[in-house]
């Protein structure tokens, strides 16, 4: 096979590192994966190795030129969000890439709260939670404060993903989706960087902002090749949906977070919503995308460990149990009753979760049933506050709960009148970067069966 036209995309999460090139069918022809030894910051903090990264990059790039040659039309790629990349005038880190859970002072965020209204005020306008270090833009501000030695060296503070496209493309510049996803600088009623980042000077070392889809001619080896500028990776996953459906849906991205993302929901974020985990991210068009936050794979990880140790059964056995009516019914007579005065409803069902008490089971499978039937509706209630005032009919479960038969099953049965979907794409955020560029490598129509739908319908009404 000779393929005329592939395209080569970095996916580049915290733990796993890969790479993938596809053709224009959207086939993955090739991919690889990598992971990489952290190192620390001058603090000890553990942090991604940026010179290992680096090195890894460009040695993959070569690996991949030196096995399809001319065919690689062009290059992009996603990554994960709030880490910053801070580099000189020839584009080299000269800090580094610090961890967006490291510990982030309180008294400087709170000086910067005060400054612009208090806390409340200054999420709603940036539309996230306050979140420490994964607020990226603060991490910026904590260099300035803390580092200036350090901070004067810098020309350009960049996200990861445009710091990655600056190995190929050689340009500084800043994207959208970056931009957007909970870095406390973009003002979402302005639709600017908010205030704090002209005043404090700190706009300086961003990057100018180009669209999304820009791309960079750059000759390797006499060989033309198209460079993207990169995109955050769950907003790059989003397209990848945005361009298989037209119907107005929700996105559950389930993982070690589950979030829900609306694209659909363009009302601005109320306090109600910031004080149950809610924010919103930028599409690549600049659209504000409305979401919710759930850390029910962490919590489902916890509770399976917790399990087999209880019953004395590998973890790997939890994966296979299916749902069961019947099941499920003995479960919900056991389920605790918690009703805290002063908490809402889904600071209730989380308290339900954390006390779940195995000694009421008799079994694993009743067990398992049991608190998932909690975890989804906690999910369920999670969903719900994006869903609101929407008239979204379809729901799509992406990432490693769309695999698990009870949840979707339970899920399905939350949520009677709407559609239930398990999806499935080999690799959502790598066909994001690659559609965002698609008419600058691909003379062919964009596939229209991207992404493999299952559907799950309510097998027991009126859930309690």
């Amino acid at each position: 096979m000779d393929p005329s036209s592939l395209i080569l995309i970095f996916d580049i999460g915290k733990t796993n590192k890969k790479y993938i090139v596809l053709d224009e069918s959207y086939t993955i022809i090739l991919e690889k994966s990598a992971q990489l030894a952290e190192t620390v910051d001058e603090d000890g903090f553990p942090c991604e190795n940026i010179d290992a990264l680096t090195q890894w990059l460009a040695f993959s790039f070569e690996e991949v030129i030196s096995e399809f040659d001319k065919n690689i039309k062009a290059v992009n790629c996603s990554a994960y969000g709030a880490s910053l990349v801070h580099v000189n005038s020839s584009l080299n880190p000269v800090a580094p890439l610090y961890n967006y859970v490291k510990p982030y002072p309180a008294m400087l965020s709170n000086e910067l709260f005060a400054a612009y209204g208090g806390e409340k005020k200054f999420s709603l306008d940036t539309s996230s939670p306050s979140l420490g270090s994964l607020n990226a833009g603060l991490q910026l501000y904590r260099l300035k404060k803390f580092n200036p030695v350090v901070y004067e060296k810098v020309k350009y503070s960049l996200h990861l993903p445009q710091f990655i496209s600056s190995r190929f493309t050689g340009e500084a510049y800043s994207e959208l989706t970056s931009i957007g996803c909970h870095t406390a600088l973009w003002d979402f009623n302005r639709n600017n960087y908010h205030k704090w980042v002209t005043d404090t000077g700190i706009i300086e070392k961003l990057a100018p902002i180009i669209p999304s889809e820009k791309c960079f001619s750059k000759t390797h080896n006499e060989h033309l090749i198209h460079a993207g500028v990169g995109l955050h990776d769950s907003s790059a996953a989003l397209i990848t949906y945005l361009h298989s459906f037209t119907d107005p849906f929700l996105l559950i991205s389930t993982g070690t977070w589950c979030i829900s993302l609306n694209p659909f929901n363009n009302q601005p974020l109320t306090d109600e919503e910031l004080n149950q985990d809610c924010l919103c991210y930028l599409t690549d068009k600049g659209k504000a995308v409305k979401a919710s936050r759930l850390f029910a794979g962490k919590w489902h990880e916890e509770q399976v460990i917790k399990m087999a140790s209880h019953f004395h059964l590998k973890t790997g056995y939890f994966s296979e149990i299916r749902f069961k009516p019947e099941t499920l019914e003995q479960a919900i007579e056991l389920d605790q009753i918690i009703d805290v005065e002063g908490k809402t409803p889904l600071q209730n069902q989380m308290l339900k979760l954390s006390s779940f008490d195995l000694n009421l089971y008799s079994s694993a499978e009743l067990a398992y049933h049991g608190f998932m039937y909690q975890l989804v509706k906690l999910q369920a209630a999670s969903s719900n506050l994006v869903l609101e005032k929407t008239s979204i009919k379809n729901i799509y479960v992406d990432g490693g709960f769309s695999k698990n038969d009870l949840y979707m099953q339970l899920l399905a049965n939350m949520f009677p009148s709407k559609s239930i979907y398990a999806a499935s794409v080999a690799q959502a955020s790598a066909f994001g970067a690659a559609l965002v560029i698609h008419r600058k490598w691909n003379k062919k129509p964009i596939p229209e069966n991207l992404v493999t739908l299952h559907q799950y319908k309510a097998k027991i009404s009126n859930l309690p």
